[in-house]
């Protein structure tokens, strides 16, 4: 006997999600604006691109097009409802005109038009936030972009002036600060490629330690291998103590530190300092760089983490908000400092003397050939 076959998953009613509070903030504006058109001077600065609904969308367009009737003429005929219809299946052909009823039924209080306006513009901006965050998380890990860093830090200042804009628009209130629990940081694996050019950076220190003086804009935590931040923690705190460095200093440096272990003998760490190649400044950029796209990936998902939760209303989205792009700001003061050095100041005696001769260091001749 044939076993009855199971429900199709694809036309399981109970799966459809419930529609969200935006959903019915939306039906109730509408309807309400059906009930009485002229209500449209009274709820505020609002579009159609506001709605999350594009036939909602459809029919405010609509109404905003359209003249709305004289009061005698809506009270007696429904005029307005049915021209408000005709023009909104223009853009949504599968429009009904029962569901303009379901719209007019849908409306409790028609005097609180300007209340579901503002949920319609807050869930909005809720939902634009989370498009210029999705658009930063994208800058920070596209390896196609010429330039990552400028292209980054951009789109962080077009968040950063939305934000503004939020904030002017919609008041502040007790209880500002998102309890929304943060996604953990993304990993720093860097790569096979990221490895070999710290590792090079920490033999270019070894051979080049003056210019780690220069380089105060790099840290440990920049590194992708924590080990190798560490070693050039050690090296930096040489140099800027002005104690010989090589690597026999270094490696009883790192002693001290706790960092020689099975996986990393004596042996090993002087043949990885002893092999220089080019500038510590250009490897230190590299290494910045990554560190500077990692922050603006973490700063760009909890963004998101903030406006994916509805909780939030629109200022505790922007107080969330604000405070992860100024955990950006700190590397990027420093990605400035690297890649923008502030000119060096010549003594008048100086400048009598003429141009100082061109340096022909390894160091700078390895940065002027990279």
């Amino acid at each position: 006997m044939p076993q009855p076959s199971a429900p199709d998953k694809d036309f399981d009613l109970d799966a459809v999600p419930p529609a969200p509070p935006v959903h019915h903030a939306e039906q109730a504006l509408l309807g309400a604006l059906l009930l009485d058109p002229h209500r449209l001077k009274t709820i505020g600065p609002l579009t159609p691109t506001h709605f999350a609904s594009p036939t909602h969308a459809a029919v405010f367009a609509a109404m905003t097009d359209l003249t709305p009737p004289a009061p005698a003429v809506h009270t007696k005929e429904p005029a307005w409802i049915t021209a408000v219809h005709a023009r909104a299946r223009k853009q949504a052909p599968g429009l009904l005109p029962t569901y303009l009823h379901t719209l007019v039924n849908s409306c409790p209080v028609p005097e609180h038009a300007p209340a579901y306006a503002r949920m319609v513009r807050a869930d909005h901006a809720r939902r634009t936030l989370r498009a210029q965050a999705e658009h930063l998380v994208q800058a920070a890990t596209d390896p196609t972009l010429p330039d990552p860093a400028d292209t980054a830090l951009a789109r962080a200042d077009a968040l950063a002036a939305y934000l503004d804009e939020l904030a002017s628009r919609f008041p502040p209130h007790p209880g500002s600060l998102p309890r929304t629990p943060l996604p953990p940081p993304p990993e720093r694996d860097g790569g096979d490629e990221a490895a070999y050019e710290e590792r090079v950076l920490l033999a270019c220190a070894v051979a080049h330690p003056k210019a780690l003086t220069a380089m105060r804009w790099l840290h440990a935590d920049d590194f992708t291998v924590g080990l190798y931040g560490r070693l050039f923690r050690c090296v930096a705190q040489l140099a800027h103590r002005g104690d010989p460095v090589d690597p026999v200093t270094v490696l009883w440096e790192a002693q001290h530190h706790g960092l020689l272990a099975p996986a990393l003998p004596p042996r090993e760490l002087l043949n990885l300092l002893a092999t220089p190649a080019g500038a510590p400044e250009h490897w230190g950029e590299r290494v910045l760089l990554r560190s500077l796209l990692h922050q603006t990936r973490t700063a760009g998902l909890q963004i998101t983490a903030y406006a994916d939760d509805p909780a939030n209303s629109v200022h505790q989205l922007v107080t969330g908000s604000r405070r992860a792009l100024a955990d950006l700001s700190a590397s990027r003061a420093r990605w400035h400092h690297a890649t923008h050095p502030a000119p060096a100041i010549r003594t008048p005696a100086a400048a009598r003397a003429g141009p100082r001769p061109p340096r022909t260091s390894p160091t700078t001749t390895a940065r002027t050939t990279r």
